[in-house]
């Protein structure tokens, strides 16, 4: 049941996701987590360029990064954690034609007990 939130960073006014992007990040990052057909969901977002900022630099156009929120039912730890953290970044630089040190990975507390899916609480 992975839930991934991926925002870019993008100039201002670019289109937000070509065709068939957020389901090439779902496809890929269902392969990193093993996921069944239709257990991995991405909702995929862009961020203006001016809306996003680093203290006292410039980012330039090539090193704009990609923020990505994992919220799993149960999060793996230790060298498990280390070992998907490693092949999601490589999976969204690659859909993404990013270097994969633009590309930050956040885990988001367990959902299990606090998410729900047709109004049913997930275990």
């Amino acid at each position: 049941m992975p839930i991934l939130d991926i925002e870019r960073v993008l100039p201002d006014g670019a289109d937000a996701s070509p065709p068939g992007l957020a389901q090439s990040l779902a496809d890929a990052a269902g392969r990193v987590f093993g996921s069944a057909p239709g257990r991995t969901w991405v909702r995929l977002r862009a961020l203006g360029a001016s809306q996003y900022g680093e203290n006292e630099t410039t980012v330039a156009p090539g090193e704009r990064p990609v923020f990505v929120t994992v919220l799993h039912a149960h999060a793996p730890h230790g060298e498990a954690l280390a070992a998907e953290v490693l092949a999601l970044t490589q999976a969204v630089a690659a859909c993404l034609g990013r270097a994969p040190g633009h590309v930050h990975v956040q885990y988001a507390p367990p959902g299990a007990g606090r998410q729900a899916f047709g109004g049913t609480l997930m275990t």
